[in-house]
């Protein structure tokens, strides 16, 4: 059986692991990029802490020429959350004409907050014949373990879901962008003030490719695609979380004084035509010793259901599901397609070498 052939764009510290586990698939990489220049030249050997293996890491500044000359099948981005900090990697791939998938979070469901630059690349990626889409943890937990367990439910109220994680592990620039270390008025006029905004006016932002989306609002367009629910209205809030005491952050260099900011809950709030809420939060702040990732969901209806994860390893698990996504993203349809079109997550099985 011929072996896909994988191009690592971004060789950072999720590409540890989306290389080690499309390997561990019989996946052949043939190619890596990366825009920095202490890791431009090492071979990806050296990234996952393995031997060398004679691919080394190019500039991505010339990632056509290289992809024209490595052809892959599928092309793994590992850099950006937002759509538009992606968007020239996703289009040089759909040009192309060569499959990609990313763990930018915004593409999970962009066609919710920038509709505009999702309907360029998905129209350049059918022009080209090859498929767009954005996956990771949140393919898994937030989306097809829920809309699963709504499989299960006879009669569907209210979908609630909650998870957190630790900001000092994804480093100072969105430890920042979640407030951490700010009092709580500078946390109202710097992070929560961008959505205490009309209906109207959100709607301007997303026509204009402006509006700067939490984790959830991508998922609560996801999980209504995939539910078949019509979205009547969707707003989002931005909550500081703060500490009974001061609580050191190694990130920020600082200390963070008792009731200042820790960072924040973004909540995303759906309302559907079908009566569904689809209430979510992603809680992103500096953890005490109390705290721990932990992921929550409950589905009130007939019956309720509650689901809680704790301690899940999420940077292990949105690699391995990036790349069990691989075979999917090759034998969709062309365009920009996100996973709530590709049919379940499933496991997978290693063919003989």
């Amino acid at each position: 059986m011929k072996k896909i052939k994988v191009v690592q764009y971004g060789c950072g510290k999720m590409s540890v692991y989306t290389m080690r586990y499309a390997l561990d698939n019989n996946m052949e990489i043939v190619g890596a990029l990366d825009i920095d220049s202490d890791v431009i030249g090492l071979d990806i050997g050296q990234i996952m802490g393995t031997n060398d293996l004679g691919i080394k890491v190019m500039d991505v500044a010339n990632a056509e020429e290289y992809l024209k000359k490595w052809q892959p099948d599928i092309v793994i981005i590992t850099t950006m959350s937002l759509l538009d900090d992606v968007k020239d990697s996703l289009l040089l791939c759909a040009k192309l004409g060569i499959n990609a998938i990313t763990t930018c979070e915004e593409a999970f469901y962009s066609y919710n907050s920038n509709p505009n630059l999702t309907k360029q690349i998905d129209e350049l990626a059918k022009a080209n014949n090859c498929t767009i889409t954005g996956s990771g943890y949140q393919d898994a937990f937030w989306g097809n373990l829920i809309t699963t367990i709504a499989g299960s439910t006879n009669k569907i109220t209210k979908i609630k879901g909650s998870s957190s994680y630790n900001v000092e592990d994804y480093g100072i620039a969105l430890a920042k962008a979640h407030g951490a270390g700010l009092t709580l008025d500078e946390f109202e006029k710097n992070v929560a003030a961008a959505d205490n905004i009309s209906s109207s006016e959100r709607q301007k932002l997303i026509d204009k490719g402006e509006f700067l989306p939490s984790y959830m609002w991508n998922v609560n367009g996801w999980l209504c695609a995939k539910l078949g629910l019509t979205v009547a209205s969707q707003t989002q809030k931005c909550i500081p979380t703060t500490y009974k005491e001061d609580i050191n952050s190694s990130t920020l260099n600082m200390t963070v004084k008792s009731g200042n900011a820790t960072g924040m809950s973004a909540v995303v709030t759906t309302i559907t035509n079908e009566g569904i809420t689809i209430e979510t939060e992603c809680i992103g702040k500096i953890y005490s010793h109390e705290d721990f990732d932990k992921n929550e969901w409950t589905i009130n209806g007939e019956p309720d259901t509650t689901l809680v994860i704790n301690r899940p390893d999420t940077v292990l698990l949105t690699c391995a599901t990036i790349v069990n996504r691989i075979k999917d993203v090759i034998n969709s349809e062309p365009g920009f397609v996100p996973t709530c079109f590709m049919g379940e997550l499933k496991y997978s099985t290693i063919v003989e070498k």
